[in-house]
């Protein structure tokens, strides 16, 4: 059981965000992508509302999302900067997926909403050390227009559902190294 813990602890100590400039453009097999979705499904979730959802892009898709993304932030930009627009317009070159994590809001109206997003954020942690635990590179932004009125209408999405970011997925050849600021006597206390 001790050996378990350690691999975890070691998955979880390791992951750590790597920006899609730092992929190298190598592609993760669509059934691996899979694998990940359905560790996502394992996350908990009151009342089994399950509220997480993702949209998939790879390919020529990928780069007609980031493509509208661009213009989207263009179309609704109050101080619009050519550099974000190029960024945003290229995210998607050296990276293999683009899940967009949504959190749609189930049907129980007893569960509050932040247990929803709470849940579906679960679910993009095991995301996200799934791909670490094979190798592969991730990224959960929130930047751009992930959580703008403007990618909730480009999704269709009803108003109380919730885009949770964009998570680029990829290979890099680089690994960033960090560490935590607090202490766990500065984020616990024992009684």
């Amino acid at each position: 059981m001790e050996q378990k813990l350690e691999i975890l602890k070691s998955i979880i100590a390791e992951r750590r965000t790597v920006k899609q400039a730092m992929m190298n453009g190598k592609k993760i097999d669509n059934s691996v992508i899979n694998e990940l979705l359905e560790l996502a499904t394992w996350a908990p979730t009151h009342g089994k509302t399950e509220p997480w959802y993702f949209e998939i892009y790879t390919g020529e898709s990928l780069k007609q999302f980031c493509l509208d993304h661009a213009e989207m932030y263009k179309a609704n930009a109050q101080v619009f900067a050519e550099g974000t627009y190029l960024n945003l317009k290229n995210m998607g070159n050296t990276v293999s997926h683009l899940l967009v994590s949504i959190c749609k809001r189930g049907s129980l109206d007893k569960i509050p909403l932040l247990e929803e997003i709470a849940a579906t954020s679960a679910a993009i942690q095991n995301i996200l050390l799934g791909a670490e635990s094979l190798g592969i590179s991730s990224i959960w932004s929130t930047g751009g227009m992930a959580l703008k009125p403007a990618m909730k209408s480009y999704f269709n999405l009803a108003e109380e559902d919730t885009v949770m970011g964009l998570l680029f997925l990829g290979y890099s050849d680089v690994k960033p190294t960090g560490s935590r600021n607090k202490s766990i006597s500065e984020i616990s206390n024992w009684h």
